[in-house]
């Protein structure tokens, strides 16, 4: 009897092993499908005769590309729970989820941009990824409280708040919050699929729902903001960041005090941003300036003090110095040099500078710390050219794969948060710092020739 057990158990595994390994492969290669068609379309319409070609055929309209792969998603939910065609069900609706980037292109390349557009293309997104979400809520595999929610908050922004907008001459596009939450609501419903096939994988539906709840409710909070005061903002949310950092680090808790240096550095890097497209006030500068210094100088220093050993303070207070020397030396110097082409740092930027000591930290070893600590203070302060961030590496980055590397990184953080792994989350911030200035370092030496080569 026992053997009987045993031999049933072990061909229930199997089976749920292979069929696990089979939708791994179906996934990728509809991904890989999919991204081949993205990048043909973009390929395609560069050229004026297929811009005219698309124009002329209503079917190929982006409105209509919204109505096609609402209508995919809505037959890969119905092979998927209700008939036993679950591999052919991800594959269509990971294709499907891929041309959500496809009608913005379509859009934008062929002028073909509408209101109607704008409606239309949040809509259909959570006609694609709301039933999927409802299904995979009634298997189990995620709260369906939850995702009531997500549902409430979405169509609340969909038909109330975009009305609201609307009357008020406000844009009612999608922005970069919604968009990010689309992509990390698609990706939500892939992982749930592999979870079907085998429920030991780590379960982080409910944590990514909430990721996507927040994001959804900033959505509509920031579009009822006007775009001029988006820069400053994102700088006091920094600042808040930097603040509230420092009273977790003093309560003990330095994995969340870290998480809220981090979330400032990313309003730090859409604030100058928004401040190029649309505008600021005149405070806006000192305000970022401040900002900046609280969260990646003081905060910092903070952590350095509280987990570096037996000279922390002296070091602690060796890097505060170096952020406000590399602060004032950008504004008062920097910006008035003739040879720093635009998007250029004359040393080591302070977020990046904060990013190396916060992941030596995690390792709690104060001699590693103190030495990641001298380095960052010697880059910041140093010669060394790296290239904008935001303004240099992101922008060479097409805005699809910019929104799913976003919504890869929000995955992965909140992995870490549900595993608790601090090793883990040292390795991800040094391994992003250097992959950074790796790029940073080689964009710079690239822009800085080219600029010499144009003035001489």
């Amino acid at each position: 009897m026992g053997r009987e057990i045993c031999l049933f158990t072990n061909r229930t595994f199997t089976i749920r092993r292979k069929k696990y390994m089979e939708r791994i492969l179906v996934i990728i290669l509809a991904s890989l499908f999919g991204t081949a068609f993205y990048y043909w379309c973009d390929f395609m319409l560069k050229k004026a005769s297929a811009q005219e070609y698309v124009r002329q055929r209503i079917y190929l309209h982006p409105n209509a590309i919204c109505y096609w792969r609402t209508g995919l998603a809505f037959i890969g939910d119905y092979l998927y729970f209700c008939a036993p065609f679950q591999s052919t069900a991800i594959f269509i609706y990971t294709f499907a989820a891929i041309l959500d980037g496809v009608d913005g292109l379509v859009a934008r390349r062929c002028n073909l941009i509408s209101k109607k557009g704008e409606f239309l293309d949040p809509l259909c997104d959570k006609l694609t990824y709301l039933p999927p979400l409802f299904g995979f809520s009634l298997l189990g595999i995620m709260s369906f409280n939850l995702v009531l929610t997500i549902t409430y908050i979405e169509f609340f922004g969909q038909f109330f708040a975009r009305k609201v907008l609307d009357w008020f001459g406000f844009s009612i596009a999608a922005n970069n919050f919604g968009k990010i939450k689309a992509i990390i609501f698609f990706a939500l419903i892939i992982y749930a699929a592999l979870l079907n096939a085998n429920r030991d994988f780590i379960n982080l539906c409910d944590d990514i729902l909430i990721t996507g709840i927040v994001l959804s409710l900033s959505s509509i909070v920031f579009k009822f903001i006007p775009n001029r005061l988006y820069a400053d903002i994102l700088s006091m949310l920094n600042l808040c960041c930097g603040i509230i950092s420092i009273v977790l680090a003093n309560s003990g808790h330095l994995v969340w005090a870290i998480i809220a240096i981090m979330t400032g550095q990313i309003f730090d890097l859409f604030d100058g941003r928004m401040a190029e497209k649309h505008g600021g006030t005149k405070v806006g500068p000192y305000l970022d300036d401040i900002a900046d210094f609280v969260s990646f100088g003081i905060s910092t220093a903070n952590i350095i003090y509280l987990y570096g050993g037996k000279h922390s303070l002296i070091i602690a207070y060796y890097f505060a110095i170096g952020v406000a020397y590399r602060l004032i030396r950008f504004v008062m110097v920097d910006k008035k040099k003739k040879d720093l082409p635009h998007g250029i740092f004359n040393g080591l930027p302070s977020p990046a500078g904060a990013l190396i000591v916060l992941g030596s930290a995690l390792f709690f070893n104060p001699a590693w710390l103190s030495l990641a600590t001298v380095l960052s203070i010697g880059l910041m302060v140093s010669h060394v050219r790296f290239a904008h961030f935001g303004r240099m590496v992101l922008k060479k980055v097409p805005k699809p794969i910019f929104f799913t590397l976003g919504a890869i990184m929000i995955i992965i953080l909140v992995y870490i948060t549900k595993t608790k792994s601090v090793t883990l989350f040292g390795y991800f911030i040094l391994l992003s710092v250097t992959a950074y200035m790796l790029v940073g370092r080689k964009m710079a030496l690239n822009s800085i020739k080219a600029y010499k080569l144009s003035h001489t």
